[in-house]
């Protein structure tokens, strides 16, 4: 697994993006704080959800068949999950009505994980 980029994705998130992506093109998620479907990650296409100063990037998607899926998170979010490797997943239910899988029957989520002392070195060299 290659945390370098403190990202990751299961096999059933990345069926569903490539999905996403032949019927929407290029995708990004945005993961910020917030109660409810703000504490989800939220699958736009690419450049729909403008990022700034105030928002990290945590790496990219690699997903077979697709171009990269950038991921974001906002900066004060970050502060707490700095010290996590986060994987996206799906599961079924429905997610918010502003990320494209909400009319798929299924929803995005954040499964994380503590990194190790050898990842968090990784990540700062």
């Amino acid at each position: 697994m290659d945390v370098t980029n403190r990202v990751g994705v299961t096999g059933a998130a990345a069926e569903l993006l490539r999905r996403l992506a032949d019927e929407h093109g290029p995708l990004m998620f945005h993961q910020s704080g917030g109660c409810c479907d703000g504490s989800s990650p939220m699958c736009y296409p690419a450049g729909e959800f403008l990022t700034g100063d105030s928002d990290v990037h945590l790496g990219d998607l690699g997903v077979a068949g697709m171009e990269p899926v950038p991921v974001w998170m906002a900066r004060d979010q970050f502060a707490y999950w700095s010290h996590t490797h986060l994987t996206i997943d799906v599961v079924p239910g429905r997610g918010s009505g502003f990320s494209l899988e909400a009319p798929t029957g299924n929803r995005f989520l954040i499964r994380s994980r503590l990194l190790t002392d050898e990842e968090l070195k990784a990540l700062r060299t």
